[in-house]
């Protein structure tokens, strides 16, 4: 029995083209009954298509699928659902598709044309499902230095194809959305987001010299109660007496801030990352008064998002949620453990990518990273070199030789390094967790722990802290079966590294939206103001 090897796109340029390929799986001819060449119109009609679309018509043995009208009618109907994803159906040319199959099926037209539009009908379909499932931009034209590769596109092409005959197109769109929970939450919100939208958003909070406080009766707080009914919290609405005169009683007065709004309002805030008070002070009404079609397009840029990343997040353990500020770690047994964490702050930003933490290091000395050295710590030795004893540090060649701070011109230093010993005052605490990366970050402790309570805290040189770190440290040696006594190593008081027994799989990930565990979503701070291209990317017009 002879076999037939076939290639699909590895991934896709901005414009849905195929990048590289990679083989699938072998599969008799006789599978598809396929023992003669692809009929010749339809050989010409593929020529210059993908070969994901070439792959396609070999899985089919060379049928056509797009010779029906109810199906085409079906196609449209699909590309239009992709505004549910977040996607532009324009991008897709659904007038296009409508418009020539009402010449390519006609019955006198001839099999090159028909052909050549059921070419056209499938490449526009491959091209959306690719888009769905990995995402329509190219992530390192957006995000210069991006580092996370995009996984190859993993659509069953016998499935489609049976989906196809069997003229169940919708069940094509859903075999492509990824297959998250966190990637369905956001489509659901949305669709609420769309819907909030297009009733005309929601009402705007007047600036004011004072704070809603909790017990104010205020004119404010009735559009408080519009404002957060809008996005789900129905509880707090005020009935109006003259529509249900039976309820009045039970209603909340409109002008009261009471019991109940408060908590609406201090959840809405521990949403959005600010102090949890119930005081609608200067941040919060900033907040609440973000048009709900900015809040609509930062839950599409995060839809995107999720499908660059749909083929790479189960394996991560530790995962970093920068915006969020909190570390994720999933232990083997299925238990999850969250803390919070201070990040890069705008300017010097924690980076996204995928490693491993491999081991680390306990008691450390800190050398000051370049960038810390050329804009904090260069200008106080130009006034001072009496800086570096004050703060336990020493100035050492490239090769380690210990330097007099006293005989350095700091205005031209060359090639200095500065070190810290290790010890309380030392920026990275009592350990470090080291894993490979290209731009000298790592998970490590801090001496300064008081600056966990903040809501928001994008402190750091790029680096993360991490709340626990010990709590952490200690985990990761059970599960990955490092036998070492961390306690003792670290009360030892000497510098040293320990390598897990197993690496253990590392995440650091941009999310300025996020739904958590069914709840309305969570907008995040843009720290490092990369929404807007993103966003402007998605609104850019396909050119074909």
């Amino acid at each position: 029995m002879a076999f037939l090897v076939l290639v699909a796109p590895l991934g896709v340029f901005a414009d849905g083209t195929g990048v590289a390929a990679k083989p699938l799986r072998p599969f008799p001819m006789d599978d598809v009954g396929l023992a003669q060449p692809l009929p010749v119109p339809l050989e010409d009609a593929l020529r210059a298509s993908p070969p994901r679309v070439s792959a396609l018509y070999v899985r089919r043995g060379g049928e056509l699928a797009w010779q029906d009208r109810d199906k085409v009618a079906a196609l449209v109907d699909l590309l239009h659902a992709l505004d549910d994803e977040g996607l532009t159906p324009a991008d897709y040319r659904p007038a296009r598709l409508e418009r020539e199959a009402g010449d390519a099926l006609d019955a006198s037209v001839d099999e090159a044309a028909r052909a050549r539009f059921d070419v056209l009908a499938s490449d526009t379909l491959l091209r959306a499902l690719t888009h769905l499932q990995r995402g329509r931009l190219d992530p390192g034209e957006v995000y210069p230095g991006w580092e996370i590769p995009v996984p190859p596109p993993e659509l069953d092409l016998m499935a489609i194809t049976r989906a196809l005959k069997a003229g169940e197109v919708q069940r094509v769109l859903a075999m492509a959305r990824p297959a998250t929970d966190g990637y369905d939450a956001l489509r659901r919100s949305l669709a609420r987001y769309r819907n909030i939208v297009r009733l005309g958003g929601w009402p705007l909070l007047p600036v004011r010299d004072t704070a809603l406080r909790p017990g104010d009766v205020d004119a404010d707080v009735a559009l408080l109660r519009r404002r957060l009914a809008a996005i789900g919290e129905l509880e707090v609405m005020a009935a109006d007496v003259a529509h249900y005169p039976d309820v009045a009683l039970e209603a909340p007065a409109p002008h009261h801030y009471d019991a109940e709004l408060v908590e609406a309002v201090r959840r809405f805030q521990r949403r959005h990352m600010l102090d949890d008070d119930g005081i609608v002070g200067p941040r919060t009404r900033a907040a609440l008064n973000v048009p709900a079609a900015q809040r609509l397009a930062t839950i599409r840029a995060n839809l995107e998002r999720a499908r660059w990343l749909s083929g790479t997040l189960p394996d991560h353990r530790v995962t970093v949620d920068v915006p969020g500020q909190w570390l994720r770690y999933r232990r083997p047994d299925g238990e999850t453990w969250r803390t919070r964490i201070i990040v890069g702050q705008p300017g010097r930003p924690t980076p996204v990518l995928h490693s491993s933490i491999t081991h680390l290091t306990l008691n450390p000395t800190w050398t000051v990273p370049p960038t810390i050295l050329r804009e904090d710590i260069l200008p106080q030795l130009r006034r001072d070199p009496g800086y570096l004893a004050a703060h336990e540090m020493v100035a050492l060649t490239p090769q380690g030789q210990r330097l007099d701070p006293w005989r350095i011109d700091w205005w031209r230093p060359g090639a200095v390094m500065l070190r810290q010993r290790a010890g309380p005052a030392n920026p990275l605490g009592q350990l470090v967790l080291r894993f490979p990366n290209d731009h000298l970050v790592y998970l490590h402790d801090t001496p300064s722990r008081q600056l966990f309570r903040r809501p928001q805290r994008a402190l750091s040189s790029g680096c993360i802290r991490v709340e626990g770190v010990i709590e952490l440290a200690r985990m990761l040696f059970e599960d990955t079966g490092t036998s070492r006594d961390l306690m003792d190593l670290i009360a030892g008081g000497e510098t040293r590294n320990v390598s897990l027994a197993r690496p253990v799989p590392l995440a650091l990930h941009y999310w300025t939206a996020r739904v958590e565990q069914g709840s309305l979503p969570s907008f995040r701070p843009d720290i490092y103001d990369r929404d807007d291209p993103l966003i402007a990317a998605l609104d850019r017009p396909v050119v074909r």
